[in-house]
């Protein structure tokens, strides 16, 4: 395997990443600012109360996007293989 084959792998490999991580944490971000500014407004300073939502928001997120994010795996592990001729070399 080459320099650029190595490097193109990795860069593919950190897009597919975050591509599939983003959302996740861009939902669990906006649910817990918003259950921090609820508790700020109304005073309840209960440490459960930003783990739950969370857990509830990120859980619904991760069973709806499933099949999209199975997609975006198999077809990255797919192109691995087929590049496998190439890192041989």
């Amino acid at each position: 395997m080459n320099l650029e084959t190595a490097v193109d792998l990795l860069r593919s490999l950190i897009s597919i990443s975050l591509l599939l991580v983003g959302p996740i944490v861009t939902v669990a971000v906006v649910i817990g600012v918003a259950v921090s500014l609820v508790q700020a407004v109304t005073s309840i300073q209960e440490q459960t109360l930003t783990f739950v939502p969370k857990l509830v928001a990120v859980s619904l997120l991760l069973v709806m996007a499933a099949p999209w994010m199975v997609r975006k795996m198999m077809e990255f592990t797919i192109s691995c293989f087929a590049r496998l001729p190439d890192m041989v070399r």
